[in-house]
């Protein structure tokens, strides 16, 4: 009985996803890369509605609903339509659902598939994830660390929830995003590089082993070096290239500044016209639209607006620039990646030595010390009994019936690792 009650589920997974394939063959993709990644984010479902549509007549082809302040911390889901969240809108199946309706009129409208992100990160991953899948939803936020390192939740919770959810996305076809840009907004993003790689490449590995395929993986990377050091900008493109090559097969999500925004608006944009340079000079695959007073104040639309106009004029004056930008061998930008792949490549060894879970504990990632036996949601953790049966990981282990060619032979039979 139970695992007839979970098939119905999984089966209405299959359904959702075999409708976003119809959607984007009927209306088609964005005709460049990356991609435009925009927040919109009120508090009140109906005001963001309208603001994103709006924003996606501007030019945007991935719309971000960024989460109620703290909902990460909350171990349930709300229900129904919101109108008062902070900071953000509370995620919940209503929500996804009065959004993602309200996105397919846009898309029909402009002739292109409009991509809905929300968050299955926190104390309730694996549900959001389900929410996300049931609703088509397309982009998921999604780290295997980030709720350790800047929500304080217990490690072996985290990883054990996030595998679940990532099995969930592989069967739904949602690309998940990492957090990696999280990294260095509390360390330093010269000396602390590699950490980044590092956590790239077990994302990837974590993301393997439930079943995504590489063209699910939008593994995150940020532009926050402090641009009053030298050479500031070779260094972005030194380690947005790395990213590049490390996973080339990967729609990499490139974040745009924050750490050192100022307030200085003209300074601002400038600072963002780089980082959207950067990111068709180095081919990334989504592209987050930086804003002028990002991390100051709550940007105004108008704020929106000529950002959105700085993207545009990036790609369409250099939207093919990757093709012809190659560094010089042996030169500043080679031996800068070189560099950070080395000290990735030691970080690795070093963990492998003593275990992710003591690296975690040590402060590695992000100068975050998150020991395993600490932190919010222990008390959800308990060691499987001998009999022990899920009728839904049996499902999601299982060959996919119906999906893509694409993720049905990209391991999502793999066991534990």
């Amino acid at each position: 009985a139970a695992r007839r009650a979970v098939a119905a589920g999984v089966r209405q997974i299959d359904r959702r996803r075999a409708e976003r394939d119809r959607l984007v063959k009927r209306y088609g993709d964005p005709k460049q890369r990356p991609w435009i990644y925009l927040i919109v984010a009120t508090g009140d479902i109906y005001e963001d509605i309208p603001q994103a549509q709006a924003a996606a007549r501007a030019g945007a082809d991935v719309i971000a609903v960024i989460r109620s302040t703290g909902q990460s911390l909350l171990d349930y889901v709300p229900e129904g339509a919101t109108r008062e969240g902070f900071a953000g809108t509370y995620a919940t199946q209503e929500n996804f659902r009065l959004m993602r309706a309200a996105l397919d009129v846009s898309s029909k409208e402009l002739g292109r598939y409009v991509r809905l992100t929300n968050y299955a990160s926190g104390l309730c991953m694996p549900e959001m994830a389900t929410l996300a899948g049931l609703e088509r939803l397309d982009m998921m936020l999604n780290d295997s660390m980030y709720g350790i390192l800047f929500r304080d939740i217990n490690p072996i919770r985290t990883f054990v929830d996030q595998r679940f959810s990532r099995q969930v996305h592989a069967r739904a076809g949602i690309i998940i995003n990492t957090g990696e840009d999280n990294y260095l907004t509390t360390a330093d993003a010269v000396e602390e590089a590699h950490t980044v790689t590092v956590s790239q490449l077990l994302n990837e590995f974590f993301a393997h082993e439930a079943g995504l395929a590489d063209w699910q993986l939008g593994l995150g990377h940020a532009f926050e070096i402090n641009p009053d050091v030298p050479e500031s900008f070779r260094l972005e493109l030194a380690h947005a290239l790395l990213a590049r090559e490390l996973f080339p097969d990967a729609p990499l999500k490139w974040m745009p500044p924050t750490k050192h925004m100022t307030g200085d608006v003209f300074r601002g944009n400038l600072l963002d016209g780089f980082f959207n340079l950067a990111g068709t000079m180095t081919g990334q695959g989504i592209l987050l639209v930086g804003m002028m007073t990002e991390a100051v104040v709550t940007p105004w639309l108008s704020d929106r607006d000529i950002a959105l106009q700085n993207v545009r004029y990036v790609l369409g004056a250099a939207g093919g620039l990757h093709e012809d930008f190659v560094p010089a061998p042996g030169g500043f930008i080679q031996q800068r990646a070189h560099r950070v792949l080395g000290e990735a490549v030691e970080l690795l060894e070093r963990i492998g030595g003593q275990s992710l879970l003591t690296a975690i504990a040590e402060g590695t990632f992000g100068i975050m010390k998150r020991p395993p036996d600490r932190g919010k949601g222990l008390d959800g953790v308990a060691r499987h009994e001998a009999d022990y049966w899920n009728p839904a990981t049996e499902i999601l282990e299982a060959q996919p019936a119906g999906v893509r060619g694409d993720v049905a032979g990209a391991g999502v039979t793999a066991g534990r690792s």
